[in-house]
Parts: C-alpha cells; structure tokens; sequence
C-alpha cells in the first residue's frame, strides 16, 4: 500500500482544512488507516484512525469534536477534516495504513507510512 497525504496549507486560527490522503493498492479497503502529527522539535503523535469500513473511528483528546475522519473506499482515500484550528495545531500530517484493526494502529504503530504534508495554523 502506498499512500499519499495532501491538503495542508496555511490557515487562520478558527479555520479549517481537509486533509486527504489517497492510496494505491486493491486491498486499501481492507486497512484501517490513522492520522499522526509531528510539530517541530516534538515527537510524532496519534491524531485519529477510521476502520476499514469507516463505522469506528478513534480520536486523541486534544483533536475530538474539532477533528473528523472519514473514508471512501471506492476512491481510495481518506480524509481528515479540521475544525477550529489552533496554533498547536500546526505540525506535518501523515496519513499511515494498518492490516490489523484501527484500534491497534496507536499502540502498534502501522505497517505503512505516506509522506506528511504541513499544515501551519497562524495566531
């Protein structure tokens, strides 16, 4: 599986932005994928992961009820759609792609890494 994060930009506090990330391969469908996040001078963290068919999804704290994951197999994509932004907010995104459920793709990492795209939120 190969993925591809896109979207980020340059955007306000308050804004919002969709990230998306496309994969190729016939069993994408099949993965559960994650959203992780590294802001400078920090360590990678977990953002969010969708199940392979999109009815679970799992939040970090710091993103719920701003952040919302959501799939479509038959694009072969996955989004990332990001409400009321803040500075702390600003970081590279990566989507990530696991064969086992999403719910272990924190606590086991995935098997598959996209390239990040920057999302930079100004005060």
């Amino acid at each position: 599986v190969q993925l591809q994060a896109s979207g980020g930009g340059l955007v306000q506090a308050g804004g919002s932005l969709r990230l998306s990330c496309a994969a190729s391969g016939r069993t994408f469908s099949s993965y559960g994928v994650g959203w992780f996040r590294q802001a400078p001078g920090k360590e990678r963290e977990f953002v969010g992961a969708i199940s392979w068919s999109g009815r679970r999804t799992y939040y970090a704290d710091s993103v719920k009820g701003r952040f919302i994951i959501s799939r479509d197999n038959a694009k072969n994509t996955v989004y990332l759609q990001m409400l009321t932004l803040n500075p702390e907010d600003t970081a590279v995104y990566y989507c990530a792609a696991t064969p086992r459920g999403a719910d272990t793709i924190q606590a086991w990492g995935p098997d598959y890494w996209g390239k990040g795209t920057q999302v930079t939120v100004s005060s």
